[in-house]
């Protein structure tokens, strides 16, 4: 029997003034003790050498409660600020274990405004959803229906930098099943000019999300310029402009959910490059479009997706010679350059347009290592 699958649904909210003042106060508190228990563990292996937990750092934060400075952590519900300690300690384990970068301090304005209720914080009655310490449900605009009797493990809050309101719910979803079994397998070649091209030929438009609203969101970007620092106005401007990136970014998420949920659903084993994105990044004529492009959130959607519904994804070797390689023969090209896009194999004379030929070259090294 396969097991149920946990999901989280997301849902916009429009909190009362209230609520709003609430879960704003939430999200400084969250931040608060998120950056004093970074700074506490810091000084701890700074000074003394000692690795901390989570429980010393719960332990921390019992003892800040109490004192005058901080007696306003009493005023929000305690467990998003368990959970951000929870955070913290996951960051320090993906640090110890090399998979990231050292916790770093949250901002008040570049960082997510964000708060995490475990089961003990929220009642679930009746398809109303009410917060701790507060009154009166939520108003939750139910764009899609939960699973029937799906019940909420843990609910995140949050507020973007346009100002709207998000709810996640988490919840076991018996509607995510395995697709059933196929005997095909595509290679898939990320790229700029194709969004994606796959080994069977055929080649995914990149939509540039980014460039289609570039023109509006540098007029947008000049406004804000020129308000005056800490005005109303220049508050204003600011949410214009995240209203921008906002609306490119849903866009881009759209389109990358209906291409991963496709890729996934019509072959059994998807074979993809192993990119380095960050280090990609560095070659700053191309940083602009490789952001727009968001390989790195399509890879996740198709593993996360792959793992739902049966399916296997294969990442190749970032060093393997794709592009260069004869898919005919398995001669490689050394002398071809980044501008060439069709090119005629020396060694067999096939013709080979160059993103097709790499995915092919894909596809075959991917089941060769499988």
């Amino acid at each position: 029997m396969c097991e149920v699958v946990k999901r989280a649904y997301k849902y916009r909210f429009y909190p009362t003034p209230l609520q709003a003042e609430q879960l704003n106060r939430t999200f400084g508190c969250v931040r608060k003790v998120y950056n004093l228990a970074l700074d506490a563990r810091t000084r701890a292996w700074a000074v003394h050498g000692q690795r901390s937990t989570y429980v010393q750092s719960s332990a921390w934060l019992t003892e800040w409660k109490r004192t005058e400075e901080l007696v306003f952590l009493n005023e929000v519900s305690s467990v998003p600020l368990q959970q951000a300690l929870r955070h913290l300690q996951a960051g320090f384990a993906g640090f110890w274990g090399k998979r990231s970068r050292y916790p770093r301090f949250k901002s008040k304005r570049k960082s997510r405004a964000s708060a995490e209720y475990t089961r003990s914080a929220f009642r679930w009655r009746d398809g109303q959803l009410t917060l701790a310490k507060m009154d009166a449900p939520l108003t939750i605009v139910w764009s899609r229906a939960l699973p029937d009797g799906a019940e909420p493990s843990t609910v995140t809050v949050s507020r973007d930098a346009a100002g709207r309101w998000f709810i996640s719910l988490l919840v076991e979803d018996p509607t995510v099943t395995p697709f059933p079994p196929l005997g095909t397998a595509v290679g898939v070649d990320a790229g700029i000019t194709s969004l994606l091209t796959l080994s069977t030929g055929e080649k995914i438009t990149n939509p540039r999300h980014e460039r289609a609203d570039r023109r509006k969101l540098a007029k947008a970007q000049r406004n804000l310029s020129r308000k005056v620092k800490d005005s109303a106005n220049r508050a204003k401007a600011r949410v214009a402009v995240a209203r921008i990136h906002a609306r490119i970014a849903d866009r881009r998420r759209d389109h990358l959910h209906k291409l991963s949920t496709r890729l996934v659903r019509e072959n059994q084993t998807v074979v993809i490059e192993d990119l380095s994105v960050r280090n990609m990044l560095r070659n700053h004529s191309l940083a602009r479009a490789i952001s727009d492009a968001a390989w790195t959130h399509l890879r996740s959607m198709i593993e996360y997706k792959a793992a739902w519904y049966g399916r296997t994804v294969i990442a190749v070797d970032r060093w393997y010679p794709s592009t260069k390689t004869c898919s005919a023969c398995g001669r490689i090209n050394t002398a071809m350059t980044l501008g060439v896009r069709v090119w005629t194999c020396p060694g067999c004379d096939a013709v080979h347009d160059r993103d097709v030929n790499a995915a092919k070259n894909i596809l075959a090294a991917g089941l060769a290592e499988r």
